[in-house]
């Protein structure tokens, strides 16, 4: 009881400080306190305080915005790890096939390689508990692997063509956490660069990309931030400053509370000059969208696929003595133009639903199916061509959602994970023979071909997980299950940059974004 007194009053303090004093604020802090006290003292039951709290912590910033949230602490931990850059553990990437934690790779140099564990090998122990077969949840699994660096772990391995359990002590360490998925030369002086998220080493990792790509010769750069959902403010800021000029501003925040901040160019950028093209989506979103505003702002480059998300809100953490934490929006993104890049929320918005309200409209399929008021109109910084605010950011070419292939079969073997598993079962039984008839990577993109054996795999896959077979969607989505076979084995096989490689070709916005680069004609227009 102490403790929720203590927690309570620590709130309270810290509101005093914040609203400095004032009476009407004091008010309500005075009345959160004493609906606590009076619960906790007088209610006729017992009462889970801890539960209670956080019930009220929640309850409070649902009513402010979509983005104010709660966090646990495990939950915490478990955002802050991929941002971050490292977490300690063994070193391998994994999936789980038919109950069982299958090595896909082992991290280069990473512990589990130096002790051996290869891909395609099944962990099935750790330190003496089965963990194959017993259908424990991958949160528990991740756990046990986990631990602090220099912990050692006991891991029994089952080895294809080898009867007897193999035994590994593994010496846990850091393990980096990478944010750039891809980096190669996708056409004579064409480079390009994936980014998944916004981490503490993404601008390093950017600019190790970069500098590899300079040495093929590239002239000119293409982004792919489609599906990017964000991250740190600091790595967006630092790779759009690569693109734009010493002063130039990236972006602003600014909110009732906390007075106008602005980010600008240092001026020792690796790129500020050759063509840039830099790919979006309707998953766009946060730091991906304002590296897009200011690089279009600016008229740098040239932005190209689907409206973005629209997320432009600023979250604080205001960290919690148990570990949790409250993300609490203290202001917006403005881009160098002035425009928001947070979309509309409120009672009268479903807010989650509207990625699903931009399909159902033809948002994502028809480019005039996007309106902006006139209130809504930018004018870029140096040559004045209108753009629009209101929610993410409009590319200045637009390429829609290939709806073709993706078909209502399509996303049910997606959604069971058949694709997936395939691929899995196809490593599994392959492995050593595609090893052996593809010495690299540019052996196997020119030569291998998903065939009939590895369809029957992927058809037996749809039957077990109940996918209902529909010859005329199978047929329209082959093309596309092929080239995902493809690409995923290539990724297992190497790693991922090759998976884009494969699959790019593919991609209508990727395609897109290639030609404009090339085009004898490359600007943009008012």
């Amino acid at each position: 009881m102490k403790r929720i007194f203590l927690f309570v009053s620590l709130i309270a303090c810290t509101i005093t400080s914040i609203s400095q004093n004032n009476a009407a604020d004091m008010e309500q802090v005075r009345k959160l306190v004493m609906a606590h006290s009076a619960i906790a003292n007088l209610y006729v039951d017992k009462v889970n305080e801890p539960k209670l709290v956080e019930a009220g912590i929640k309850a409070m910033l649902k009513e402010l915005d979509p983005h104010s949230t709660y966090l646990t602490a495990k939950e915490v931990e478990k955002m802050n790890e991929p941002l971050q850059g490292n977490f300690e553990g063994i070193g391998v990437q994994f999936n789980m096939a038919d109950d069982t934690l299958f090595v896909i790779q082992t991290v280069s140099k990473g512990p589990s390689e130096k002790v051996g564990i290869l891909p395609g090998d099944r962990i099935v122990t750790v330190n003496d508990t089965a963990i194959a077969g017993v259908k424990m949840e991958r949160d528990e699994i991740m756990k046990r692997l986990r631990g602090p660096k220099g912990s050692v772990v006991q891991l029994g391995i089952v080895r294809r063509g080898i009867d007897e359990q193999l035994v590994f002590r593994v010496t846990r360490d850091k393990i980096p956490v990478h944010t750039l998925d891809a980096a190669y030369m996708i056409a004579p002086k064409v480079g390009y660069v994936k980014i998944s998220s916004f981490g503490a080493t993404t601008h390093e990792e950017f600019s190790t990309a970069l500098a590899k790509l300079d040495k093929e010769k590239m002239q000119h750069l293409i982004l792919d931030l489609q599906g990017n959902g964000g991250g740190y403010l600091k790595a967006a800021v630092d790779i759009a400053s690569d693109f734009l000029q010493e002063g130039q501003q990236i972006v602003y925040t600014e909110g009732a509370k906390a007075p106008r901040t602005e980010f600008k160019a240092e001026g020792k950028g690796q790129f500020r000059e050759g063509r840039l093209v830099v790919l979006i989506d309707e998953y766009s979103a946060s730091a991906s969208e304002i590296v897009t505003g200011a690089v279009q702002d600016w008229d740098r480059g040239i932005v190209v696929g689907r409206r973005s998300f629209g997320k432009g809100l600023v979250q604080r953490p205001v960290p919690m003595p148990d570990g949790s934490m409250i993300r609490l929006t203290i202001a917006r993104y403005h881009t160098p133009a002035g425009r928001c890049i947070q979309k509309p929320y409120g009672e009268d918005i479903d807010y989650r639903k509207d990625l699903v309200e931009r399909f159902n409209k033809g948002e994502l399929m028809h480019a005039d199916s996007v309106h902006f008021p006139d209130s809504l109109k930018y004018q870029t910084r140096v040559m004045g061509r209108t753009v629009y605010g209101g929610g993410g950011i409009m590319p200045d070419y637009f390429v829609p959602l290939d709806t073709m292939s993706y078909t209502r079969y399509h996303r049910e073997l997606t959604a069971k994970g058949v694709i997936a598993n395939t691929n899995l079962a196809v490593i599994d039984r392959y492995r050593k023979e595609y090893e052996a008839h593809y010495p690299d990577f540019k052996a196997y993109e020119k030569k291998f071909e998903v065939d009939d054996a590895i369809l029957e795999i992927l058809l037996s896959e749809a039957e077990r997980a109940g996918v209902k077979y529909d010859e005329e969607l199978y047929k329209a989505s082959l093309p596309l299950i092929k080239v995902q076979l493809k690409a995923l084995i290539a990724r297992d096989l190497w790693e991922m940059s090759h998976f884009y490689e494969v699959y790019n070709h593919t991609d209508e916005t990727v395609m897109k974004g290639l030609e404009i680069i090339q085009g004898k004609e490359f600007g943009l227009k008012k």
